[in-house]
């Protein structure tokens, strides 16, 4: 195998100012559907992992609760590519929408997905938080959902801070199945690039070492957060 070869194709085909906009294209809507993907997880997650932590004495928040959990199944009981498939092939034109753009249809889809599993780590991060800081927090006459707001969510936050991390590691690794709605994201460049000369070793090759340094920007960002948090939780409780 002519290694040197193989990476004279690759970086004579790179010279090109229009395939290094393709990889910046992708780079781009990668990052771009991960994080908005993200954003719109925490606050759906944020919001089901609420409901689903609340007394359920009423009727409302019982029918809330039911509402919820077929929601978590239904987005977690199916793969991803299957939910952007259906969104942008089936979903849309049933609906009589036209002109939406496929990096939308990505976010929102994405953001969907992963609402229902951020869902799960904020119950599990609810759980964490001791009970007698919502106690606390009604005794001084805060409401449930203000003491949730201001006392609960901040500290189960940090507590899923790491797996928050790792479900950013993974919506970053999945928008490669976007090419199937024809997002132009990472793969779809560099599988371009390496059917110009019908050479795919290399680009794919540096398409892993992106995603990878993609990996690890995001683990070292996790530890700044989580560091940064943990500072001015402990900054607090010294001034109380």
């Amino acid at each position: 195998m002519n290694w040197s070869a193989k990476w004279n194709v690759f970086e004579k085909t790179m010279e090109s100012e229009y395939f290094r906009r393709l990889v910046w294209m992708g780079l781009r809507n990668t990052v771009l559907i991960a994080v908005v993907g993200l954003c719109l997880g925490i606050l759906i997650g944020g919001m089901i992992g609420v409901i689903k932590a609340a007394p359920k004495r009423r009727l409302a928040a019982r029918v809330a609760d039911r509402i919820c959990s077929a929601y978590v199944a239904l987005f977690r009981g199916t793969p991803m590519v299957v939910q952007l498939l259906l969104a942008y092939y089936v979903l849309l034109p049933a609906l009589g929408v036209r002109g939406v753009e496929a990096v939308r249809v990505g976010m929102a889809v994405f953001g969907l997905n992963s609402g229902a599993y951020v869902s799960e780590l904020m119950r599990s991060g609810l759980g964490s938080v001791d009970p007698g800081q919502m106690e606390a927090g009604r005794a001084v006459g805060l409401s449930y959902l203000a003491a949730t707001r201001k006392i609960v969510l901040p500290q189960a936050f940090h507590n899923i801070l790491p797996a928050l991390g790792n479900e950013f590691v993974t919506l970053i690794k999945e928008t490669s199945v976007l090419s199937f709605i024809t997002v132009y994201d990472l793969y779809t460049a560099f599988g371009t690039i390496g059917a110009k000369n019908y050479e795919k070793m290399v680009p794919y090759l540096a398409m892993a070492l992106i995603y990878i340094l993609l990996v690890l920007a995001i683990t070292l960002l996790v530890r700044l957060v989580e560091k940064l948090t943990g500072r001015g939780r402990r900054a607090h409780a010294a001034g109380l």
